[in-house]
């Protein structure tokens, strides 16, 4: 269960990372942090609040 978790949340990042990157290119800097921001928030909360460490 936890390698379906971590499969689904590499997912997730490596999509909005991509996103990210395009809107770099587009010259929308200010998105694209905001969109690398909320692919660090997805890598940060199942610590927080599925896997509890």
């Amino acid at each position: 269960m936890n390698t379906m978790v971590w499969v689904l949340i590499l997912l997730v990042v490596a999509y909005t990372m991509g996103f990210s990157i395009q809107l770099w290119k587009h010259q929308n800097k200010i998105g694209s942090i905001a969109t690398f921001l909320l692919a660090l928030a997805v890598i940060i909360t199942p610590f927080l609040s599925v896997f509890r460490w």
